[in-house]
């Protein structure tokens, strides 16, 4: 009998149906398109992440760099000996590198590496040290005083009575170059390559560093960086002073972007030539199961309380570019409309069940003259709405799942970046200028001409600098958000039927006939 009336009725009431369902449609389409580019958002964001610290890593442990207590204010300096470099023809040639942690990296103790790895659910950590390799080389004219040679020094003044002025350079004229070339150097440990920032690349050539690696002045590096600085696996690259063989070369896993690194050493040998012993940058932690990163987080900062402990969606706030723009328009405008819209729908349903309650005053009062309780005409007008609002949600998911595919042919592709430490431009001393070259992962260096100064790679200033990575945007559709939809479009129907079934349930047999008579 329900079932009967039900259909009988559906079919005698088209266009409420009709608009009823279209509107929840509309509705359910536009939270299943918004829900899919929001987990897709989420999967860009978490792709530019691994490109930095590495695929599975769930949690980072770091601190928060304190003020330069030196008296140079934390910056690098290059000392050189009146009888250091080599000269010819009136030019000494100086060369020195330095490897440093870099202004803006803080470093802690590296047992607390067992510390992280002792808490409850954690499956892996591996701890890393983020450096930075200065090289300061160029040529410098030889001063002479009163026919006396006083060897190579780093300034020049103005010539006197019973001096000379400056011989040699690379001008013939007294002039001087050099050149400042910086890349980033990550130690770590050979033997932890299931995490971190080694996870998240490929093998481009050679292979990569293994246990046996350590104490061994082997590197590998970024084949982009190899590429631009025209290094090659067998080759060498001086890292602090100390010449390393290149054993291989690798490329993220992320198209179009950066490792997170220039060049990879192993750990123990990052820390003696950087004179951090025993010391580390960043832990990388790995949760047993997504659902423990909560609790591993809030123990870890239980455990060691002077770190910065962050998941990936503490670190996706600091993704930047169109992706974070996206990021915002989903989160903010997305989720918005999306309920503004869906509140239209419910209305829309409830206004127009309403409606065709009223309209069928005389049959609702025959049926309760006749027997029906009002839990059965409450019941009835329920399932009817409950039908209207399933049938807007077949149709909304079929809307929403075409305009998902039409974003993914579309294949849209942001640009986002994570930020990391790197060296800004830097200034020209009197006589000179200073011109940046070979910017970003490939390596920084700095040329400064004709006597002049600049202090780029010397820690002057830090920038974040964004390694920008291009991704396709991919929006998925899951089991979970059809569920969704299914109970957003049963929820509809409720709503519609309690309101109107609350309508029919309050009419009496005697008025309801009466009213028209």
């Amino acid at each position: 009998m329900f079932f009967t009336y039900l259909r009988r009725e559906l079919a005698g009431r088209r266009r409420q149906t009709a608009i009823i369902a279209t509107g929840m449609a509309l509705a359910i389409a536009l939270v299943i398109i918004v829900t899919s580019i929001s987990a897709g958002v989420k999967n860009a964001q978490a792709k530019v992440l691994e490109s930095v610290y590495g695929v599975g890593t769930d949690i980072t442990v770091t601190q928060t760099p304190t003020a330069p207590t030196t008296a140079n204010g934390g910056r690098q300096q290059f000392q050189f000996g009146s009888g250091e470099g080599q000269t010819t023809d009136g030019t000494t040639t100086v060369s020195r590198s330095r490897l440093t942690s870099g202004p803006g990296t803080a470093t802690f103790d590296a047992t607390e590496l067992a510390t992280v790895s002792g808490v409850k659910n954690v499956s892996a950590a591996a701890a890393t040290l983020s450096l930075r390799n200065v090289t300061f080389s160029g040529q410098l004219p030889q001063r002479r005083q009163s026919g006396t040679d006083t060897g190579a020094t780093g300034g020049q003044t103005a010539p006197t009575d019973g001096t000379q002025a400056p011989q040699g350079g690379p001008d013939g004229a007294g002039g001087s170059a050099f050149d400042v070339n910086s890349f980033t150097v990550l130690g770590l440990d050979p033997a932890a390559d299931a995490i971190g920032p080694l996870s998240a690349v490929t093998l481009a050539d050679g292979r990569s560093l293994a246990k046996s690696d350590d104490g061994k002045a082997v590197a590998v590096l970024d084949a982009d960086y190899a590429t631009s600085a025209s290094l090659a696996v067998g080759g060498t690259i001086d890292i602090g002073g100390t010449t390393f063989t290149i054993v291989g070369t690798v490329a993220s896993n992320t198209a179009d972007s950066a490792s997170a690194s220039n060049v990879y050493i192993p750990l123990d040998m990052a820390q003696s030539l950087s004179g951090e012993t025993g010391k580390v940058s960043t832990v990388y932690v790995k949760a047993a199961s997504s659902t423990d990163i909560d609790q591993v987080q809030a123990d870890i900062q239980k455990a060691v309380p002077n770190s910065t402990v962050s998941t990936q969606a503490d670190l996706a706030s600091s993704v930047s570019g169109s992706l974070a723009t996206a990021s915002s328009l989903v989160a903010g405008l997305g989720l918005w409309l999306s309920i503004a819209v869906l509140a239209a729908a419910f209305l829309i349903a409830i206004l127009f069940t309403i409606s065709g309650v009223t309209r069928r005053t005389r049959e609702f009062g025959t049926l309760k003259a006749i027997g029906w309780s009002n839990r059965r005409v409450v019941g009835q007008v329920a399932g009817e709405s409950v039908v209207q609002g399933l049938i807007g949600g077949v149709l909304g998911i079929v809307i929403g799942i075409v305009g998902v595919v039409i974003i993914n042919v579309i294949q849209p592709t942001l640009t986002g970046g994570a930020s990391q430490s790197s060296f800004a431009g830097g200034r020209g001393g009197a006589g000179g200028t200073g011109a940046a070259a070979g910017t970003g992962s490939t390596g920084e260096s700095t040329r400064g001409t004709g006597g002049g100064f600049s202090g780029r790679g010397f820690g002057e200033a830090a920038r974040a600098a964004a390694a920008t990575t291009n991704v396709v945007l991919n929006a998925p559709v899951t089991l979970s958000i059809l569920v969704i939809a299914v109970a957003l479009a049963v929820l509809g129907g409720l709503l519609a039927g309690a309101f109107g079934g609350w309508r029919a349930a309050r009419l009496r047999p005697a008025e309801a006939l009466r009213s028209v008579a």
